[in-house]
């Protein structure tokens, strides 16, 4: 059909060229490409207003082969197609078809679904092709934005890096509009700068350069569209009073469009912005609208997703440190108590804080009004010295000094600090912590470093460190102090020294049971009688402590007394006896004794013995027979009639009497087994030198003791041994 080009000229846009009449009601408002096409050359008879803006930019252009008239439609295979359906009268369809026009979008990729029908003259051969076409660009593109957004929640899902989500996100829509350049700021953790998260199209240069830049209206469209918590469209940047001082920059880049929205978190939050850019001046469509806004909440969830992992982690961290703090403090206040000495403790100190908390640490205490350093720790032997010098030490005596007047915690950096200090430490600082019990400092601990200051949290476990050590130090002082003060009453209890009694040799000991912390029951003494007679005797009295001690030394006493006025062991035990039961009610006190008294004949040592609920007496004949004397007696304060009797025993040169009380007896072995008086017996009886001194037997019964129950003592132990010369 010949062309009618005066009607065409006046029917565009809305009405089809060439047989008009025929297709204007059918496609003349409708939004599918139609062409009708003529012969073998494909001639363009009519098409729809959409073909025309699809495909030729608007010219409404008939009755020219439809080749020469889209000639990019020859290099797509469309000019083959509609020769295969000319020549066979065959009906092809193509969907999904990616075609690259010169129509509306020149250059740009489009997708049709095509439908090629062959045309048929009156008598059924085929005159030509008509080709329906529907435009499914926005659907193609909306399902690969759907699987990008699929993708990308999943990598929000498996906790990606951020920065490989949010350049993934940019590159994805890049790729989809080659025409758009993507760039994503976060807001910096101060709330009030924009910091780069990804634009990896963005030269390097204008990344760095809008890397940090403050929030506020007039800051291009991202710190603008921040501050107003509301979307900002620059179509031409040249122009905009917003790009005022940055034009230069986004000239240099390449950019003249840019289009900001803020990116914001489930509470409203602001997290960022999105910003799309591009190389010539132009306005966002609606297309352009819903991309950005769907692809802002995309970066919102990897933002949010991103900040709830980062919190997560940091939580983790500050409990794992807070772990390791924690068994920091326990283990060394542990180690710290385990000391049984004052001074022990302030060295476990210094030693545990180096190099865990500090390089460098010293700890002073108040003595008789005066500061003294009594310990000193460093990480080198080089630190150590330097931590030694003269003008070091006075002036962290004076910060010492100031701690110590006020109670309180001093810190201090570099250029803080009090004198040259802080130019001896460099960069360092240093934090001197009080030791104090009871309200009152007693000393302190400094920690100091050279080479990087001291943050709070050193600060922390120093104070903390310090308080403990400082009650495990007072503990261990009082305890010391307890213990001497045991030991003199106990030296106070036991006679200074064996005194000399003619031909005979005298050796015994006392071990205070547990920590030596209490006076002990056990006792003994030897001293003379009138009329050339020696009185001797061990005893043990229940209990500990003080109650125990004026027990004892109420029986030593009373028998020192009573011998002195009797001449009658009996007498002296019940004169005892008395003693005790004569006590006020409530104060019962039972004693265990052996009470004896020898003369010195000219052949050998009579004794005559009074054993009252006690560990019965061993005597070593010098041929090394051991015999048990088994007397029966009851405790003492018990009843008014101790029943007691004595019993004669003759010493012959070498022969020894060995009294011990229940400590040795009762000692225990690892397994809980007693010691028990046959193997007292045994290290006694067991000797090989033919004549042992009393020392030497003393010395085999401490040994075998000491071997049995693996050097413990439970329960004070008392040892007198005697033997003839």
């Amino acid at each position: 059909m010949p062309a009618q080009p005066d009607r065409l000229a006046t029917a565009h846009p809305g009405f089809l060229h060439g047989r008009s009449e025929e297709y204007t009601d059918l496609f003349g408002q409708a939004p599918v490409v139609f062409a009708a096409l003529s012969g073998p050359a494909h001639v363009l008879e009519a098409a729809s207003p959409a073909f025309f803006d699809a495909f030729t930019a608007g010219r409404t252009t008939t009755g020219m082969p439809v080749g020469e008239l889209v000639p990019e439609l020859a290099r797509q295979g469309v000019l083959d197609r509609l020769d295969e359906v000319y020549r066979t009268g065959t009906v092809y369809r193509n969907r999904g078809a990616h075609l690259v026009l010169g129509g509306r979008r020149a250059g740009r990729e489009e997708f049709f679904d095509i439908t090629y029908e062959p045309r048929r003259d009156a008598v059924g051969r085929v005159a030509g092709v008509t080709v329906i076409a529907v435009e499914t660009t926005a659907y193609h593109h909306a399902q690969l934005l759907a699987a990008e957004q699929r993708v990308l929640l999943e990598q929000i899902a498996r906790d990606a890096p951020l920065s490989e989500i949010l350049t993934g996100m940019a590159g994805a829509i890049e790729e989809l509009s080659p025409d758009m350049i993507v760039s994503v700021l976060l807001l910096d953790p101060d709330g009030l700068h924009l910091r780069h998260g990804a634009a990896p199209r963005l030269p390097g240069f204008y990344n760095d350069a809008i890397d940090g830049i403050a929030i506020g209206d007039g800051v291009g469209s991202c710190g603008t569209a921040a501050h107003r918590q509301a979307p900002v469209i620059v179509s031409d940047i040249a122009t905009d009073p917003l790009w005022e001082g940055y034009r230069d920059l986004a000239k240099r880049a390449g950019v003249a469009a840019c289009w900001s929205t803020p990116i914001r978190g489930r509470d409203g939050r602001l997290l960022g912005t999105f910003a799309i850019y591009h190389r010539t001046p132009r306005a966002p469509d609606d297309q352009d609208l819903a991309l950005s806004a769907a692809f802002t909440r995309i970066a919102a969830l990897a933002i949010e997703r991103h900040r709830a992992v980062e919190a997560g982690h940091a939580a983790q961290e500050r409990e794992k440190a807070a772990r390791e703090d924690l068994a920091f403090v326990l283990e060394a206040s542990t180690a710290i108590a385990r000391q049984p000495h004052y001074f022990d403790c302030l060295e476990r100190m210094a030693r545990l804080t180096v190099p865990a908390l500090a390089p460098l640490c010293a700890v002073h205490v108040v003595e008789r009004d005066r500061i003294r350093r009594i310990a000193v720790a460093a990480a080198t032997r080089a630190e150590e010295g330097f931590l030694s010098s003269p003008g070091l030490s006075s002036e962290i005596e004076d910060v010492v000094a100031r701690v110590l007047a006020s109670g309180t915690t001093v810190t201090g950096q570099a250029g803080s600090c009090p004198g040259a200090l802080s130019a001896r430490l460099g960069a360092g600082g240093y934090v001197c912590v009080p030791l104090a019990t009871h309200g009152r400092a007693f000393g302190t601990l400094t920690l100091l470093t050279i080479d990087r200051p001291l943050d709070g949290h050193v600060v922390t476990l120093a104070e903390e460190l310090a308080r403990r050590t400082a009650s495990s130090a007072d503990n261990a002082r009082q305890l010391t102090d307890r213990a001497g003060l045991a030991r003199d009453l106990q030296a106070g209890l036991l006679p200074p020294e064996l005194p000399e009694v003619p031909g005979a040799t005298l050796a015994a000991s006392y071990h205070p049971g547990g920590e030596g912390l209490d006076v002990g029951g056990d006792f003994y003494d030897v001293f003379p009688l009138p009329g050339d007679r020696w009185a001797l005797m061990i005893g043990d009295v229940c209990g500990r402590g003080a109650r125990a001690a004026t027990t004892t030394g109420m029986v030593r006493h009373s028998a020192r007394t009573a011998a002195r006025l009797l001449n009658d062991p009996e007498a002296v035990v019940t004169a005892i006896n008395a003693a005790l039961t004569d006590r006020a009610a409530g104060e019962e006190c039972f004693v265990s004794l052996v009470y004896g008294e020898l003369r010195h004949t000219a052949s050998h040592l009579a004794l005559k013995l009074i054993r009252a609920g006690h560990v019965p007496p061993l005597v070593r004949r010098a041929d090394g027979t051991v015999e048990e004397v088994v007397q029966p007696g009851l405790l003492l304060g018990i009843a008014p009639d101790p029943d007691s009797s004595p019993c004669g025993i003759d010493l012959y040169p070498d022969d020894s009497l060995i009294l011990v009380t229940d400590g040795i007896t009762e000692a225990r072995s690892a397994g809980g087994e007693l010691f028990g008086e046959d193997r007292l017996a045994d290290a006694v009886g067991a000797l090989r030198t033919s004549s042992p001194t009393a020392g030497v037997l003393l010395e085999s019964i401490s040994t075998a003791v000491a071997a049995f129950a693996a050097d413990a003592v439970h329960d004070d132990q008392a040892v007198l041994v005697l033997t003839a010369t």
